[in-house]
């Protein structure tokens, strides 16, 4: 862990005293200003309208891929709901198959990458459906995204298809990308790149159809949001090369990049979350009128253990002594010790639902603690993977958008008995730290006075919004227009 040492030479110097004053003053009258003060906010038809008529083969088509929760989810063959509406039928965790349904399977002896099931994906939700007292209610989830890129031009397919606009045949400059966000995030990396290699036949097909252009080079943007940037980065990187078994590293090819040019990263966990942790130990409430989700289902989706936080920068201390970091986080022996997740002692009535032909509790207990240590595995080479310094190609720009306002769970001590207790926060959105989306790898290591990360970023903007208020916000929507349509510096890489 870092620790913040006082210089009494450098504080008290009466040039650090000044700046000091000055800041604060400062400080006061922006906050004063804007409490008197009307607050203002872009006219983006005004400045985007000439730049987003301006469609074409000269603008690249644009994929948005949500974060955990954005996709909706389907039992295939009967249409069962089994996340993304909350009404009748659906498949409530509270009941057995309900269970069965939201979790991914568990198997001794089978790789993850094998087990199936029968949920499959259903769209981006760009709206959450919730029935309460017999009264329909709607979350709207990226439904701003969609809307800052419809300001831009951009026609999305989804909606284009689906008749809710009439484009005509004209919806093939905004796709969205669905994927199931309880599997392996190398796995849907693997999806998207076939994903984009059908779109891009798509789009040259439209292009020689009303342009003229036989064979045109196509390249995508893509805008990703939490945990899609994840496996965003790690197409990016890899493009479809699946992480070898024996435990090693791919080689970085950078496939993934040669189809796209910009690509907007928007809060991403690329340093882990530890609210990820937390709800893997104590389950997860959605809200106050929908049910809770035990933390043995959320443990056996494998892309969760993907979002957990980097040991090496001191966010695990132990409560006895929290000057003491804990053992390594990936470490399966930690999570039996202290009776985490799948390893939980008090797990075997849903462990009996999720697993109905294994009669023997013993069993149930084997079966689940061996997809605790796959999982965990996978998630340590998966961290690894996106952890290793690398210079991107000539062409590829990569932008951060995050939050830097919201007080955000920044270390956690253990207790003997494992219960977490929060003990430290830092700027963030209040689920992903700034220095978790910056990749800062000054925390717990040498502080140097510029960044250290493993992400060689193109641009960076801060914003004041909560994790999923930040695509509501004007500047959002103002800064990613800018980026996709006007910014000079985007269609090459200036070193």
């Amino acid at each position: 862990m870092g620790h913040h040492v006082s210089d009494p030479d450098t504080e008290t110097h009466p040039f650090f005293r000044k700046t000091a004053t000055f800041l604060a003053l400062a400080g006061l009258l922006l906050s004063t200003a804007s409490c008197a003060g009307r607050r203002y906010s872009p006219d983006l038809a005004q400045l985007y309208d000439r730049s987003a008529q301006s469609a074409g083969p000269d603008r690249n088509p644009i994929i948005v891929i949500p974060g955990a929760l954005g996709t909706r989810l389907i039992e295939a063959g009967s249409d069962r709901v089994v996340w993304g509406a909350f009404g009748h039928g659906y498949a409530s965790p509270r009941k057995a198959d309900g269970r069965r349904l939201f979790a991914r399977p568990m198997e001794e002896g089978t790789p993850l990458s094998e087990l199936r099931d029968s949920v499959v994906t259903d769209g981006v939700l760009d709206r959450i459906q919730i029935r309460y007292g017999g009264l329909p209610i709607q979350m709207r989830a990226y439904f701003f995204i969609l809307g800052a890129l419809g300001a831009g031009g951009y026609r999305d397919e989804q909606l284009g298809l689906e008749g809710a606009i009439d484009y005509g045949d004209d919806h093939y400059t905004c796709f969205q990308f669905d994927y199931d966000w309880r599997r392996d995030n190398v796995e849907n990396a693997a999806r998207l790149h076939e994903f984009i290699l059908k779109k891009r036949a798509y789009v040259q097909e439209a292009y020689r159809r009303d342009f003229g252009i036989e064979d045109r080079e196509v390249q995508f943007d893509i805008v990703a949001h939490s945990m899609g940037a994840l496996l965003t980065r790690y197409f990016l990187r890899y493009g479809k090369t699946d992480l070898p078994q024996d435990g090693s590293l791919p080689p970085l090819t950078w496939e993934g990049a040669a189809l796209v040019q910009r690509v907007i990263l928007v809060a991403p966990p690329n340093a882990g979350s530890l609210l990820m942790l937390q709800q893997l130990v104590e389950g997860r409430d959605f809200g106050p009128i929908l049910p809770r989700y035990p933390a043995t289902l959320l443990g056996t989706f494998p892309s969760t253990y993907q979002m957990l936080p980097r040991s090496r920068h001191g966010v695990l201390v132990d409560a006895s002594d929290p000057m003491r970091p804990m053992d390594d986080i990936m470490d399966p022996e930690l999570w039996v010790r202290m009776g985490w997740g799948l390893a939980s002692a008090e797990q075997d009535d849903i462990l009996a639902a999720l697993l109905p032909e294994v009669s023997d509790p013993a069993h149930r207990r084997r079966i689940a603690l061996e997809h605790l240590r796959k999982s965990l595995a996978r998630g340590r080479q998966f961290a690894a993977a996106l952890d290793r310094p690398a210079a991107p190609p000539e062409g590829l720009y990569l932008a951060l958008m995050a939050g830097d306002s919201v007080p955000t769970p920044s270390r956690i001590a253990v207790h003997a008995d494992g219960k977490l207790q929060i003990i430290a926060e830092g700027p963030g959105d209040g689920t992903i730290l700034r220095s978790s989306a910056l990749m800062d790898e000054r925390l717990g290591g040498e502080w140097t006075r510029t960044l250290s990360s493993p992400i060689a970023w193109d641009h960076v903007t801060f914003l004041f919004s909560k994790h999923m208020d930040i695509t509501k916000d004007r500047a959002f929507v103002d800064n990613v227009l800018y980026t996709l349509l006007e910014d000079p510096r985007s269609p090459g890489r200036k070193n």
